[in-house]
């Protein structure tokens, strides 16, 4: 219900503040694991992919966030699970991994951090693979001005198992490729 609520809220928020403008909702597949996918541009990110998304959407987010007082347990309540930085977090992969087969929705910004720009790690390629989630690409695009569009793009989902051979040994590597490409296509096609 909290989820519900603050939803709606930042909602109006986002559209109020930064005119933001969703593109592609009807790519979202509305049942069955789904890793929305996106470029990584500010701390405002996961809320601006999961705002207008009919479905519940799950994060990870910095371990250090949880221990913040009111903060914690206010973004645990959206769904949010702890990651360790600077490492692979085997508890935060099993914990998204479970999550996805359970059905859910999960976004993920494959670059890890915003500081780390076109450069994506395998672990959203590892997540979606173990769960057999299908890959939504996303493009933030616009940044956060206020008063002028932000726009949220989601692409074509990308279903690996038409694209590529999944037991190959550099399936991950041909996975964090394709999704990767596919979110710099979007970012070019709505600038």
């Amino acid at each position: 219900m909290l989820y519900v609520i603050f939803r709606f809220l930042l909602r109006v928020i986002y559209t109020v503040l930064f005119r933001l403008e969703a593109r592609g909702l009807h790519h979202i597949p509305a049942e069955g694991p789904v890793v929305l996918a996106s470029n990584h541009i500010s701390n405002l990110d996961p809320p601006t992919i999961g705002v207008k998304v009919p479905r519940k959407v799950y994060f990870m987010a910095k371990e250090e966030l949880f221990k913040v007082p009111v903060l914690g347990p206010l973004i645990r309540s959206f769904g949010a699970f702890p990651v360790k930085r600077g490492g692979v977090s085997k508890d935060a992969i099993k914990s998204g991994i479970t999550l996805l087969k359970e059905g859910n929705v999960m976004g993920i910004f494959p670059e890890g951090s915003r500081s780390n720009a076109g450069a994506a790690k395998k672990g959203a390629a590892m997540i979606a693979l173990r769960s057999g989630a299908t890959i939504v690409p996303v493009a933030i695009v616009g940044g956060y001005k206020p008063f002028r569009k932000t726009k949220v793009c989601y692409g074509k989902p990308i279903i690996l198992t038409e694209i590529i051979d999944t037991s190959s040994p550099d399936a991950l590597d041909q996975v964090t490729e394709v999704m990767m490409g596919r979110i710099a296509d979007l970012i070019k096609e709505n600038q």
